[in-house]
């Protein structure tokens, strides 16, 4: 979409963001409009945006915030102490869906990656999501590992 831009998130955007996050009803992650949460989401946001190594991104159309994803660099001694990214949180707003949105912010994330010389670039996408797993497999992106997960909260 040649009017869409992709940015870093500001504390500002957290109401549409969190907006975003609770109509997602696949997720499961308890995400909520509740104004008594705002402090953890508020306090979740400074330790992201203060992190060399997490970096919140929002996709705006028209002043509103209408996508997100979050990049996390991860550098293990495996693959030579290699670096690489991981993409996480990736939600477009659901009015938005099928004009691009998502293909702009992963093809953001991917050039961030290239431009910090990432060995390669990861995504997990829960198992209901049939049509964003053909999306990402559009993009270029393999099912290549079965990912586990033990919820302590």
């Amino acid at each position: 979409m040649a009017d869409i831009t992709i940015r870093r998130a500001r504390e500002s955007d957290l109401h549409q963001l969190i907006a975003l996050f609770a109509a997602d009803d696949i997720g499961g992650h308890g995400d909520t409009t509740d104004p008594e949460a705002f402090e953890s989401y508020l306090r979740a946001f400074h330790v992201i945006d203060a992190s060399p190594n997490e970096q919140l991104f929002v996709a705006e159309l028209a002043g509103e915030v209408v996508g997100t994803f979050q990049i996390v660099f991860n550098r293990t001694l495996t693959g030579r102490g290699s670096l690489s990214m991981i993409v996480e949180a990736v939600q477009t707003r659901a009015d938005m869906r099928g004009k691009g949105i998502g293909a702009e912010m992963i093809g953001y994330a991917i050039e961030e990656a290239k431009r910090r010389d990432c060995r390669l670039v990861q995504l997990s996408s829960n198992m209901a999501r049939i049509d964003a797993h053909r999306f990402y497999e559009r993009l270029g992106f393999a099912k290549s590992h079965f990912g586990f997960k033990m919820k302590l909260k």
